[in-house]
Parts: structure tokens; sequence; C-alpha cells
């Protein structure tokens, strides 16, 4: 059942990185890199950084998608779960019954039979920590851009005033 979720999240992923990559050139297009001002750069460098966040999410699904297809296999030797065999977890590995996937953070986790159970190495190390800081990175930039704009109007405004 969860196989069927990864091809929607993947294509709903592929959408937003191009949508991001099209606003951010069209954004930089209409407006001319060096003669537009703080704000559309702004945006720009914001949409980009959306579509890298989202790009590198991608990039651990593919991981957890593999571990998810290699787990639901089957046959001789699957069990304990493929997944599941880390060195130096062998006393956990014998007692796994079953496995969740977790979106936020991105990780295929092992469950035990004790209630507990352990994440495995299946997506790198990398990519939670690039994504949530290039998502950080995404958002303060589009913060900054609205305050610049509101900043720009507000100035433009005290101009007409004075007029």
């Amino acid at each position: 059942m969860m196989l069927f979720l990864f091809p929607a999240v993947f294509l709903a992923g592929v959408a937003a990185v191009l949508g991001f990559l099209g606003y951010g050139i069209q954004t930089l297009v209409r407006h001319g890199v060096r003669r537009s001002g703080a704000v559309p750069v702004l945006r720009a460098g914001a949409a980009f950084a959306g579509a890298v966040a989202t790009a590198v999410y991608l990039w651990g699904t593919l991981y957890v998608a593999g571990a998810v297809l290699e787990a639901e296999d089957g046959g001789a030797g699957s069990a304990p779960l493929p997944p599941c065999r880390i060195a130096g977890r062998e006393e956990e590995v014998g007692h796994v019954i079953d496995y969740t996937v977790d979106f936020v953070p991105l990780r295929f986790f092992c469950e035990t039979s004790d209630g507990g159970g352990y994440a495995t190495h299946d997506v790198p190390g990398y990519v939670n920590p690039a994504a949530a800081s290039l998502a950080l990175t995404a958002a303060s930039l589009a913060i900054a851009a609205g305050f610049a704009s509101e900043r720009r109007a507000r100035t433009d405004a005290g101009r007409r005033r004075m007029r």
C-alpha cells in the first residue's frame, strides 16, 4: 500500500521543482538581473532555493522507495526485512515485525516486536539537513522579498505625497 504513495509524491515534487524553476527564471527575465533591484532577485532566489530543496527531498524519496521495494519483495531470505539488516543491530534485527516510512524527516523505520524500532541508513545522511536548510533559505528569501517590497511601496507612497 505504501508503494502506491511514492509515484504521487514524486510527480508532485517534480511539478513543484519545475514550477519553482519556471517562476524564478520568469522573474529574472521579466525584470532583468542588473536593473531589477532587490525584490525580484530575492523572489527568484527563493524560488531557486525551493526548487533545489524539493529536488534534494525527491532524491531521498527515491532511496526510501528502493527500500520499500526491497522490503515488499518477499520470497526466500525476506525475513527479517532486507533493509532492516544493519551491522551492529543484530539483536534487534531478529525482532523486526514491520516497517513504516516517515516523510518528515524522510526515513525508513523498522518496527520491532517490543514496540520500539530503529531507522535504517537507506536515506543518505545529507538529505534531511540539506532539504530543511534549503527550505528555510527559500522561506527566508521570500520573507525578505516581502519586506523589501513593502519598504519600496512605502517609500514610493511617501514620495508621491511630497509632490
